[in-house]
């Protein structure tokens, strides 16, 4: 029996092959799912139609032919845009010939979509802003301290007018970074949108992440504005706190004459509660928790 074993091995793998080539000898049917490519556009013309980026071709063909159009190279339904701007309707089924990878081997039963409009338009260019497209989450006490920057943070897009007029930035790609506990440089690439060109392809994104603190600025001086000039008003104090929050870098740094604090005389000459609260203009990148005390009593004296 041993003996016999590899004849009974090489009999069973002549078998399987004999009925695979014969299976594969038969008709079948097959359904791809190819990009579609425009090209050969006549200089300094685009298109300003939305095109669907695959098609769905449904095919008849023998077994073997099929198996090897899906295991190889993907690929792509072409279709020649060359012609003058305006409006055209495009017969997919006319373009078979020129796309060899569909060979007599093989007949096409169905092409869905089957016709495309397209409207071939002259390219055109304008500068839009750079708009970052990020999802950012952070370690426990840590947030951005200062604004996002992009560099550049303009690009100037080429591509039909129809299309431009659609736009008012020009976002990047969506990335996601999480954990974030220092400042981060990071290089991402624009958008693809069909038909659209950008004057660069990238931009460098600059990412300002901090340990987020308190902080209290002592004796910040409240000035009165607009006071007539037989008038005086007295503050009482005329000296307040801010607590404020931000990074610690930019905390850091601060003092207390990059703070501006004011009431005005109007508001005073209207109040009617007896305490008026002043405004602050605080410096960039710094929110402002609270002032304290929250409302200033005053004294308005008059000149004879």
């Amino acid at each position: 029996m041993k003996k016999n074993l590899h004849i009974i091995i090489i009999s069973f793998l002549f078998s399987v092959i004999l009925w695979i080539s014969i299976s594969l000898s038969n008709d079948y049917y097959s359904t791809f799912r190819v990009p579609l490519k425009l090209v050969d556009f006549q200089q300094g013309l685009t298109s300003g139609s939305k095109i669907p980026k695959s098609l769905q071709i449904k095919v008849k063909g023998k077994g073997w032919k099929l198996i090897a159009e899906k295991i190889g190279a993907e690929p792509a339904f072409t279709i020649t845009a060359n012609g003058d701007t305006g409006k055209r309707f495009i017969n997919l089924y006319n373009y078979l010939s020129e796309n060899q990878w569909l060979s007599s081997d093989l007949e096409v039963i169905d092409i869905n979509p089957d016709t495309l409009a397209l409207s071939i338009e002259k390219i055109t260019s304008k500068k839009f802003k750079v708009v970052p497209d990020i999802d950012l989450s952070f370690r426990t006490g840590y947030g951005i301290a200062s604004p996002i920057t992009v560099v550049p943070d303009s690009v100037i897009a080429y591509g039909a007018l129809s299309e431009l007029k659609k736009m008012n930035s020009v976002k990047t790609k969506k990335i996601s970074l999480s954990n974030l506990n220092d400042k981060i440089e990071i290089r991402v690439d624009l958008k693809n949108i069909q038909g659209m060109t950008y004057s660069d392809k990238n931009t460098l994104v600059t990412i300002d992440v901090q340990r987020i603190v308190d902080r209290n600025i002592d004796n910040v001086l409240v000035k009165v504005t607009g006071v007539p000039k037989d008038r005086e008003v007295v503050l009482l104090p005329n000296k307040i706190t801010i607590a404020v929050k931000g990074g610690i870098d930019i905390l850091g740094r601060l003092t207390s004459d990059q703070f501006r604090a004011y009431v005005n005389y109007r508001d005073v000459v209207f109040d009617t509660l007896g305490g008026i609260v002043p405004k602050v203009e605080s410096p960039d990148n710094v929110s402002i928790k609270y002032i304290k005390p929250e409302q200033l009593r005053y004294v308005i004296k008059k000149f004879n």
